[in-house]
């Protein structure tokens, strides 16, 4: 038995796969484990899963080489707008290498980024249809914005370029508005920016009575960073946010889902800017037109009123002349009757006088004794029948003209 050392075993393997294998194979995998090191070589592995329960069921060492990953890698990430990294689904031309030192090894000759575009749409297309699902897809662009947005929560990188871009547009915006941005810091690129973006947030929320809209920016940068923003938990929390939220992130093509559930998006910071300045504008030209209107209809019904007074004053004096006129004539006819009245009231209290006058004279006593007849006293009391005399009484008897005494003798 002559036994084999494992060099020769190994390559001896070597010679069977690239005599077997030795033509170039288009490979469909997720990757995993990516790293380019300092002399621009990207290693990584390719891994398959159990789409059901998510578990690994194959797995290969992998190498692209820097003479080809400096082109494809920018390749990729132009076509996709995806930094090349772990976790993404890909379509690579490779070749079966076998090292007798490192074994067995694919090497990565070509990619074709349209295999992960279709993957991560369908990926972007699943998150937006699970969001439609739970009914917070449209939350946000179903809120109210607010007619002055001064006080603005701003979510950007502190030190971007974008950042100073945005506040120089909008502090010098020609009509002399006034803002009041706050920064909250994050993470606008890389794997931290999901987390960095939902905690400036977290923040925000706990001060939402003191702003009126939240703006997410970032500088351009390269557009393979963009697929932090087609995050499920980003989005979500982005989608059921109290305030209106306006993105910015310097993309003018492709919308990331982030875009999709706010309340508005716009191609870069200074057109968040620009938004910002022209909602307030609209609302200083509204309340410009509704002050003209209100001048305009005040004049107006202060014209009216003028000619109406006009007429009034010209109209016064007639009126004036008539009512004068009309009150004289009652006043003399009032006159006329009041003469009458009291000439009717005297004569008949005059007759009335003449009545008692005639009444009284002849129920006097003079008139009585002028017609003959005489009266007689006892004691100065009228006599009226004979029972109150008695015998030797003296009684006085008045007549007309005179009187004289006499006694009772019966």
């Amino acid at each position: 038995m002559n036994p084999l050392s494992l060099s020769e075993l190994n390559r001896l393997v070597a010679g069977v796969i690239k005599e077997t294998f030795f033509d170039t194979y288009w490979l469909t995998a997720e990757t995993s484990d990516v790293r380019e090191n300092a002399n621009g070589h990207c290693y990584l592995e390719f891994i398959e899963k159990n789409e059901k329960i998510g578990s690994i069921t194959a797995k290969a060492r992998a190498y692209i080489w820097n003479n080809t990953f400096r082109i494809l890698k920018p390749y990729f990430e132009q076509a996709t707008k995806q930094a090349f990294g772990s976790g993404l689904k890909i379509m690579v031309r490779v070749g079966i290498d076998f090292h007798e030192l490192y074994g067995y090894g694919l090497v990565v000759y070509d990619i074709d980024p349209t295999y992960t575009l279709g993957d991560l749409q369908r990926r972007k297309q699943a998150i937006i249809r699970q969001l439609g699902e739970e009914g917070t897809l449209t939350m946000n662009k179903e809120l109210d914005f607010p007619e002055i947005p001064q006080r603005i929560a701003v979510i950007s990188s502190a030190t971007a370029a974008g950042y100073e871009d945005f506040l120089e547009h909008l502090h010098s915006n020609p009509t002399n508005f006034v803002f009041y941005p706050k920064l909250f810091p994050a993470v606008m690129q890389g794997e931290q920016t999901e987390s960095s973006v939902i905690n400036a947030l977290n923040k925000i929320f706990h001060y939402k009575d003191d702003f009126d809209v939240v703006i997410i920016i970032r500088g351009g940068g390269a557009a393979s960073d963009l697929s932090s923003f087609d995050s499920y938990e980003l989005a979500n929390n982005c989608a059921q946010f109290p305030l209106p939220i306006i993105t910015g992130i310097g993309h003018e093509r492709d919308d990331t889902i982030l875009d999709v559930v706010s309340y508005k998006r716009v191609k870069t910071p200074t057109a968040v800017a620009d938004f910002l300045i022209e909602k307030i504008s609209e609302t200083y030209n509204n309340l410009l037109d509704i002050r003209h209107e209100i001048i305009t209809q005040t004049i107006r019904m202060l014209n009216i009123k003028h000619l109406k007074l006009q007429n009034m004053v010209t109209k016064i004096p007639n009126s004036v002349n008539l009512l004068t006129e009309k009150q004289s004539t009652n006043l003399k006819l009032y006159k006329i009757r009041l003469e009458n009245e009291t000439k009717k009231r005297l004569n008949q209290k005059k007759n009335k006088l003449n009545e008692i006058e005639s009444f009284l004279k002849l129920s006097s006593p003079e008139f009585i004794l002028e017609k003959g007849y005489s009266i007689t006293t006892k004691n100065g009391k009228v006599v009226k029948n004979i029972a109150e005399l008695e015998l030797g009484d003296v009684v006085i008897t008045k007549l007309y003209s005179g009187e004289f005494s006499s006694v009772v003798t019966f």
